[in-house]
């Protein structure tokens, strides 16, 4: 059975994903000087070719002039052919009827070809040719006389061969020294890596968020490290921030959840001791029971604004193109069923802004529960919406005592409350929340003080195009409602 045509290539493909950056580096520049050293051989053999062939050739040609001058002027019969050295070019004389003359002890060259015969004969003039033999003989023809001279040289390859070994073997030499290098530059490249690696693998084994990344190297490893090192500043922020969350709602719960002991334990107690109906009257008993449910309610209030609070602006809610008038008259609505006793007097336009529709309406309940608490019964909470340049603006006052100078930079932060507010109800997120929402649809929320002398929380929202009008087909025409 065989194996798949593309087995293969897939399997040397894992096998390479398989390597180390720094091998995958030594290999590919290893290899780009093998290529190179491979191109340059072939490049300069070919020349190295050319040029001794070229100079081979001449050396020819001007042998067998002389030859011809000499054989013109004794005759191709009687030209002097000195016996051969045992080395060096070869010569040969062809006599017009086709016979040759040769030098004593010569070797014996190759036939006169055919087209040699011609020059002799006076067809051409002269001619360059190789013979394919195993000598490999280079033979050039020269017409003279009534014949023709031959001059002839062994064709020696072996000063390219000599030229290709030595280049060769330096070739090699490079690409050893290519990997070597390679490998170096590598290492010396990838080393912010290597540590960037390890100080990760520190912190992920120690958990130790608190050491910055050295800033080195350059480019991008440069902001790799920065990249890095900003992440680790927002966990750092995320893991200050969960500790801070659980150690307030830890000092927050405590209160409520001792009361709501202290109350149930009482409860148990006398129920016990059968004196429950002796030891609290009608009346006692009642408002006990009362101050338990106001204390589950606190309590699960405070479990729910904490959860808001924890979530952040992070929520599966999406964001979509909404009129905030709707949003805040919803909350008003809701507002009123919670707080029976206040008014809510809305002063809202339409204003259309870009976000999520639910976390926008409790930031607005939260901004009308908090005035509620500070209002006098006979005076209404305002709550006013309207377009303001590019920004929805939304502000609600109270005719409350206001907010004390010193407690206004702290009005938003986490279960802050002022001296005044603590016999209040509520758990001191409500404008946390707020300040969280609005920060997450990037608008700004400020507090003042109302000319009616309460407070004046105000919401900055940036505002967005209302959609287009709807098209709509009535009786065959285009009709547009907005």
């Amino acid at each position: 059975m065989s194996r798949p045509a593309g087995r293969e290539p897939r399997r040397l493909t894992r096998w390479w994903r398989r390597r180390s950056l720094r091998t995958r580096l030594t290999v590919i520049a290893a290899t780009a000087i093998a290529v190179s050293v491979f191109v340059a051989l072939q490049v300069a053999i070919e020349m190295l070719d050319w040029e001794l062939q070229d100079t081979a050739e001449d050396q020819l040609r001007a042998d067998s002039r002389v030859l011809a001058t000499n054989a013109e002027r004794a005759g191709l019969t009687q030209v002097e052919l000195p016996p051969y050295p045992g080395s060096g070019r070869l010569v040969r004389v062809v006599l017009p009827d086709g016979s040759t003359r040769t030098p004593a002890g010569q070797p014996a060259l190759p036939p006169v070809s055919e087209h040699a015969g011609r020059v002799a004969q006076g067809a051409s003039a002269n001619l360059m040719e190789s013979n394919d033999s195993d000598d490999g003989y280079l033979i050039y023809t020269l017409r003279a006389g009534d014949g023709a001279v031959q001059v002839a040289r062994v064709a020696d390859d072996s000063p390219i061969t000599r030229f290709g070994l030595g280049v060769l073997l330096i070739g090699l030499l490079c690409v050893v020294g290519g990997a070597l290098v390679g490998r170096t530059v590598a290492r010396t490249g990838l080393a912010p890596i290597d540590r960037l690696t390890a100080a990760a693998v520190r912190v992920a084994r120690t958990q130790d968020l608190d050491a910055d990344i050295p800033d080195e190297g350059g480019g991008e490893i440069r902001r790799l490290i920065q990249s890095i090192n900003d992440m680790l500043t927002a966990l750092r922020d995320s893991r200050r921030a969960q500790r801070l969350l659980a150690e307030d709602a830890a000092h927050e719960l405590k209160t409520p959840l001792t009361s709501l002991r202290l109350n149930v334990e009482l409860l148990i107690r006398l129920d016990r001791r059968g004196t429950l109906d002796s030891a609290l009257p009608a009346e006692s008993r009642s408002r006990l029971l009362n101050d338990l449910g106001a204390q589950v309610a606190e309590l699960s209030t405070l479990a729910a604004e904490l959860t808001d609070l924890a979530r952040g602006d992070v929520s599966d809610e999406s964001t979509e193109l909404l009129d905030l008038a709707d949003v805040v008259v919803a909350a008003a609505t809701r507002a009123r069923s919670r707080l029976p006793d206040i008014e809510v007097a809305l002063d809202v336009t339409s204003v259309w802004v870009s976000g999520r529709p639910a976390a926008l309406q409790r930031a607005v309940l939260n901004l009308i529960d908090n005035a509620g608490k500070w209002s006098p019964a006979d005076q209404p909470v305002q709550v006013r919406l309207r377009a303001e340049g590019a920004s929805a603006v939304l502000e609600v006052d109270d005719a409350g005592p206001g907010i004390d100078a010193a407690d206004v930079p702290r009005v938003f932060d986490r279960f802050y409350r002022a001296d005044s507010a603590r016999a209040l109800p509520g758990s001191g997120l409500g404008l946390s929340i707020v300040q969280r929402v609005v920060d997450a649809h990037g608008g700004r929320a400020t507090v003042a003080r109302s000319v009616r002398g309460g407070a004046l929380l105000r919401v900055d929202l940036p505002a967005a195009a209302p959609p287009a009008p709807i098209a709509r087909l009535t009786a065959g025409e285009d009709t547009a409602v907005s």
